[in-house]
């Protein structure tokens, strides 16, 4: 099953933190999959809703960990909000993010008191009752929320750690306001991923270990799907998901074996 899956696959679309490394540490066998793709002339790209790093630290990192890639093959959330915000002309945003993420929106003018868009990522231990309730009253005065992602969790060294889903969600239960969430599992930015590699989506496999951002998001904008039992993998969420990904590994490594 998983020769025949793979050999009609034309090309790969791979998280990254949990599939291809974890924090600072490569996954065993994740630079030669990456390898074996350029051998074999399979165009990939790396979907990632990692927004505590800037385009260009992240692609350092990676490289620095052993994985030769490019920094146009990096499709990061910020990335995508970039996108968003560049079609709207020149917003006025509230910046919530990491100081480094922010070097990639310096285009768009800043507003600490009436924005137009509050841009949520990733901060960390910067959380507490006072921001959130300022970003609860600039959204009940007409500011629109533009979340990275609404991850549930993600992978580090020593096991799971919350993100920041919890904070979009509550910001949307008080100001009974949805936030525009721009990285997976959200269709349009599988879809720009998808015509920038430029293949059919049904040609394309997405190797994820998040059964319901990665696989779930795959499969909705008409991915194969290949699940990873590395980083965030849990084999109860994935009984309890009802997804059923096209194909299980044991890691990124065991799809050229």
């Amino acid at each position: 099953m998983a020769e025949f899956l793979i050999e009609k696959i034309q090309g790969f679309l791979f998280d990254l933190n949990g599939v291809l490394h974890i924090e600072n540490s490569l996954i065993p066998g994740a630079d030669k999959t990456i390898q074996c793709l350029k051998e074999k002339n399979i165009p990939y790209r790396f979907l990632t809703n990692t927004s505590t790093k800037s385009t260009e630290t992240l692609y350092r990192k990676l490289n620095s960990m052993g994985l030769s890639v490019e920094k146009s093959d990096i499709f990061s959330s910020p990335r995508a909000t970039l996108a968003y915000l560049k079609k709207l002309g020149k917003p006025r945003c509230l910046l919530v993010l990491a100081e480094d993420v922010k070097k990639d929106f310096e285009e768009f003018p800043t507003s600490d008191v009436a924005p137009d868009f509050i841009v949520i990522g990733d901060i960390g231990e910067a959380w507490n009752y006072a921001l959130l309730n300022k970003i609860f009253r600039m959204v009940m005065s007409g500011a629109q929320i533009i979340a990275l992602h609404k991850d549930k969790y993600w992978q580090v060294e020593d096991g799971l750690k919350m993100d920041i889903g919890a904070f979009v969600t509550g910001l949307e239960y008080s100001t009974g306001k949805q936030a525009i969430i721009m990285g997976k599992p959200s269709l349009s930015y599988f879809n720009m991923a998808i015509q920038d590699i430029g293949l059919k989506s049904e040609e394309i496999a997405m190797v994820g270990d998040d059964i319901e951002i990665d696989i779930g998001g795959a499969k909705r904008a008409g991915l194969k799907t290949i699940l990873v039992k590395t980083g965030k993998y849990r084999e109860s969420l994935v009984a309890s998901s009802g997804i059923l990904p096209d194909l299980i590994l044991p890691c990124a490594a065991d799809i050229f074996r």
